[in-house]
């Protein structure tokens, strides 16, 4: 009979909220412009690795679709909601798709005005 140890894992569990959100785009020309874009924020950090690009941010992010279009030298309107759903392949905290931009809450409350959602318990 083999016997194994059992190492201690390197990875801890931590169920503290992060205040953060975020998304990961694929790697390629729309991405890369975007993450170019996102980099510039104060609150966001932008991580490039081989097949995708991370953007993470503390607190919330707004991804202003007129600000890609300018970086990609496009006229305004080419880049929109569509546009970064297909760009992007994963996303956590809440998203918010407005005409003008898409933001992203750390915090589901933080949404609430834009869900239309009443956070004041009704009697």
């Amino acid at each position: 009979m083999t016997v194994f140890k059992t190492a201690e894992s390197p990875y801890q569990q931590n169920n503290t909220a992060s205040n953060m959100c975020g998304f990961t785009l694929m790697n390629n020309q729309v991405g890369a412009i975007v993450a170019e874009v996102m980099a510039t924020k104060d609150n966001v950090t932008v991580l490039p690795l081989p097949s995708m690009i991370r953007v993470d941010a503390v607190g919330r992010m707004d991804v202003v679709y007129a600000e890609i279009d300018e970086a990609a030298g496009e006229e305004e309107g080419w880049f929109n909601a569509a546009e970064f759903e297909e760009s992007m392949s994963t996303h956590y905290g809440r998203m918010i798709h407005e005409d003008d931009r898409t933001i992203m809450f750390a915090n589901p409350e933080d949404a609430a005005e834009y869900l239309d959602f009443d956070l004041v318990a009704r009697s």
